[in-house]
């Protein structure tokens, strides 16, 4: 099967997104498929062909031209499309997300038609899904679409009911870590956040609850593992509530490293406020045994089972999260059972042999149903 992979960032970029996606490509191509990849620049000087773990990489100047509004590199873009589709023949397209240059798949789909697999992996503005807007239309003429969890899916079939037949949820899932697990530590505990550094991430919750959870343990500490826009803010909340000396700022940590530095902590917080598609994070504090506690927002509840892998508390309510974290801090036994259940719920259910098994019999299944939906957008399309 030849499959041309659709990403708006691919390697090396390596959010989370991005490495399920690079993880994903490369298992499809050392189980014998052909792939060729289309993403971006993005904001780094790369070559405009290259390759990466047997993987053929083809850069697009997409973002560059629409944010710019370039008629020249939008063209010569598109010509690079032109032809690489042509020459390589793809019998399936999985885009994975609705990026603003699914414009150029569709402007060029004539030229070698293949039926279009698009997986949501966040949450979907609703003004952008307006029937008219290019998020809208890609839904609307994609042969199937993916959410990575039940709320999400529910959201886009929310906003684009005409879907609903053909439309699924694949769950993200990833392989478990070599490192094994090591028991968690209670002496000295030590509570865990990692993720982009941004508001929604809620981590400014986490630092007022563990403020109250310092006054009852007070040798914890709050390790905070990411960067992003936030980090001062934070910095100057942790200084004003008296515990910034308890409060560690990683900033960014390579995700090979992950896994070791969960494997440190007590356990792991996910206090956010937006609407977590899935929730990779609690997934990754699982396969380490390590009890979350999350939001009830988005996909989290569907990824930790209240009660069994962790607690789930309402969204930027700090005294709660307190409440959960001292509850499992005081029953350390309570703490190791929910750890260990999340093992193995995150072997069970989130596999990596499971992501991609589900992938490969929808792409078989696409393939004996392609449906031939057309359409062509102007330049000047609603983004």
């Amino acid at each position: 099967m030849r499959l041309l992979f659709w990403a708006e960032f691919f390697w090396p970029y390596i959010g989370g997104v991005e490495v399920l996606g690079m993880k994903l490509a490369r298992a499809l191509r050392e189980r014998g498929h052909e792939l060729a990849v289309v993403t971006s620049h993005g904001d780094l000087e790369l070559p405009d062909e290259d390759a990466h773990a047997g993987l053929r990489i083809h850069r697009f100047r997409f973002l560059e031209a629409l944010a710019a509004r370039r008629l020249d590199l939008y063209a010569e873009a598109r010509r690079r499309l032109v032809c690489l589709k042509q020459a390589f023949r793809p019998d399936l397209v999985h885009m994975n997300s609705v990026p603003p240059s699914a414009l150029l798949h569709w402007q060029t789909r004539s030229y070698h038609p293949a039926p279009t697999l698009v997986a949501v992996h966040s949450p979907l503005p609703d003004q952008n899904v307006a029937a008219e807007t290019l998020v809208g239309r890609t839904l609307r003429a994609a042969a199937w679409v993916t959410a990575n969890s039940r709320a999400m899916l529910e959201d886009v079939r929310r906003l684009a009911p005409e879907i609903s037949d053909r439309s699924s949820v694949i769950y993200n899932g990833l392989e478990m870590p070599e490192l094994a697990p090591e028991s968690l530590p209670f002496e000295a505990p030590m509570l865990l956040c990692a993720g982009r550094v941004v508001r929604d991430k809620g981590f400014d919750v986490a630092i007022s609850a563990f403020a109250t959870v310092r006054r009852r343990f007070p040798r914890a500490r709050l390790v905070i593992a990411g960067d992003g826009p936030a980090r001062a803010e934070l910095e100057q909340q942790a200084a004003e509530m008296g515990v910034r000396e308890a409060v560690d700022f990683l900033g960014w940590v390579p995700p090979e490293k992950i896994p070791a530095l969960m494997n440190s902590a007590t356990l792991a917080l996910m206090p956010s406020r937006w609407r977590e598609a899935f929730g990779l994070v609690a997934l990754q504090a699982m396969q380490m045994a390590r009890p979350v506690v999350a939001s009830d927002v988005g996909g989290l509840p569907e990824v930790v089972a209240h009660g069994e892998t962790g607690l789930v508390v309402p969204k930027e309510d700090p005294e709660v999260v307190a409440q959960a974290v001292t509850r499992l801090l005081e029953n350390p036994s309570l703490a190791q059972e929910m750890g260990a259940a999340g093992r193995r719920r995150a072997s069970l259910l989130f596999g990596f042999d499971r992501y991609f098994e589900e992938h490969e019999i929808l792409y078989r299944r696409l393939l004996k149903e392609t449906r031939h939906d057309q359409f062509e957008l102007p330049l000047d399309a609603t983004l």
